[in-house]
């Protein structure tokens, strides 16, 4: 049975993206339509309304024993097959083949920088939330901080938030919030989904990459971050040193999306073999 999870609202709605800068690169071919943008804005609302303090501390608590399942990254890659979404009138492909997409992209520009690929390939397997029961708000999308005032590059920030109960809590209201002045992003509490989940698997499994694939995984989604230029007051000197590789990983996270699918048979042996040098065997997941 296939797993639908919806259209990823984080490729719908881009701040940074010009429509017809995106249909141009043959990312985005039709998402002008009124029943997606609907169903967009309704994951958006879901998101924006449910992701507070103690949801997300739930989520940590509740797979933070990485108890699900066991399996490697290569089979986690091939379950990304059970995500095509069905109801995305432009997107018809399995995930895995974004994955592969993205890693070869970085292949190409970066050769020397083998880590930097396997990242690339790594990057949505987070994704394999879906599989475990959550929704869709609670897994893809533009992450954010909880625990303070949203800042207005968040997707739909005016018009999504109303709901939120820690907007009606002193504690979280503010600009700052329950976080101290430039913290670090290591200190900050992100709204669940993919990327975070991702980056506690790898931390748990004890993945030897470096840094900074640790850091691209973590915040790739936190667009209002390393495109919207917002969130600047939690920042630490680490986070504005790492910032660069978050959005140079980002160029090929979106920009190697199109409908000519890589031949994933060929690739496999070579990030097998990446994947035997920096995360290998059966993971906890």
């Amino acid at each position: 049975m296939k797993v639908m999870v919806g259209p990823d609202p984080s490729l719908v709605y881009r701040p940074d993206m010009d429509p017809e800068v995106a249909k141009d690169k043959g990312i985005f071919r039709n998402y002008t339509s009124g029943p997606l943008l609907d169903r967009v804005f309704t994951t958006y609302k879901l998101m924006h309304t449910h992701q507070t303090v103690d949801f997300v501390r739930s989520k940590h608590a509740q797979f933070g024993g990485f108890s699900y399942k066991k399996m490697t990254v290569m089979e986690a890659v091939d379950l990304l097959d059970r995500l095509v979404d069905e109801s995305d009138p432009d997107v018809d492909f399995p995930n895995s083949f974004h994955a592969f997409q993205t890693a070869e992209g970085i292949r190409k520009a970066h050769p020397d920088k083998d880590w930097f690929h396997l990242v690339g390939l790594l990057h949505d397997l987070g994704k394999v939330l879906a599989l475990f029961g959550e929704p869709q708000w609670a897994v893809v999308g533009d992450t954010f901080p909880v625990g303070c005032c949203p800042q207005a590059s968040v997707v739909f920030c005016n018009s999504t938030f109303q709901d939120n109960t820690d907007l009606q809590d002193p504690r979280y209201s503010t600009e700052l919030g329950m976080y101290q002045p430039h913290c670090g992003l290591d200190r900050v509490l992100m709204s669940w989904g993919h990327d975070e989940y991702m980056y506690q698997v790898m931390k748990f499994n004890k993945f030897s990459l470096p840094p900074e694939a640790f850091y691209m995984i973590r915040f790739h989604s936190f667009y209002p971050w390393h495109t919207g230029n917002d969130y600047q007051q939690l920042c630490s000197p680490k986070d504005l040193a790492m910032l660069p590789w978050v959005q140079e990983f980002n160029k090929f996270d979106l920009y190697t999306k199109c409908p000519d699918l890589p031949d994933v048979d060929t690739l496999r042996p070579y990030y097998q073999g990446l994947i035997d040098k920096y995360c290998p065997g059966i993971l906890s997941w």
